[in-house]
């Protein structure tokens, strides 16, 4: 849990990192981040009283954008790959609908954000599988008044001839990898219906 919250927020940084220009040399996937991150920096930044109609409104805006750059879909496929085919449409459906909203959930939090970070990117080749397309970046923030570097790699794929992100390795520490260590942890114990029930608390919780 704890790698997977730290590959969440690193995710966040990028996504209220400072803009940066578009480059002619930016690859496909490059340029997809790249847009993706600067339409919701733009969104995220905005002046916006708490609980307020605007506040709602921007909020609606940051979660249409991070559903047109994450593919919440696939990635809950890949975490979720031993059990996927065993379990009902029905349960299917259940389950993205909660686990997107509870990843949507941490990006509405930088609503109430005022952070700068600057985000480098460094470049793209394809996955190992050759059917992805893996952009490398690297976030520089501040902790405790000293600058840090954050290598952030964006794992994407071809959905419908737009590239969408379906993982986010921070360090080298994927999210999909994360969730599926702790799917299968919590369905082994519990079932696939504990692991809904957990999922759902969780999100009430919010």
């Amino acid at each position: 849990m704890k790698k997977t919250l730290v590959a969440l927020f690193a995710l966040l940084l990028a996504l209220v990192a400072v803009p940066a220009a578009a480059l002619a040399a930016d690859g496909p996937g490059t340029k997809a981040v790249r847009g993706a991150n600067d339409t919701i920096a733009r969104l995220l930044k905005q002046k916006v009283k708490p609980g307020s109609p605007e506040e709602k409104k921007a909020a609606e805006k940051v979660t249409e954008s991070v559903r047109g750059f994450l593919d919440i879909d696939e990635l809950a496929r890949r975490a979720l790959v031993d059990h996927w085919g065993k379990i009902s449409d029905a349960q299917k459906t259940e389950f993205l609908t909660v686990l997107r909203a509870l990843i949507e959930d941490n990006y509405i939090k930088g609503l109430r954000a005022n952070l700068e970070y600057q985000v480098a990117y460094k470049g793209e080749q394809p996955g190992a599988d050759k059917t992805t397309t893996v952009v490398n970046t690297e976030i520089t923030a501040k902790k405790k008044g000293r600058p840090i570097k954050i290598a952030v790699d964006y794992v994407l794929v071809d959905v419908g001839g737009k590239l969408k992100c379906f993982d986010i390795r921070t360090d080298g520490v994927g999210l999909v990898d994360n969730y599926r260590a702790q799917f299968n942890k919590i369905i082994a114990k519990d079932g696939f219906d504990g692991l809904l029930a957990k999922m759902k608390k969780k999100r009430g919780a919010k």
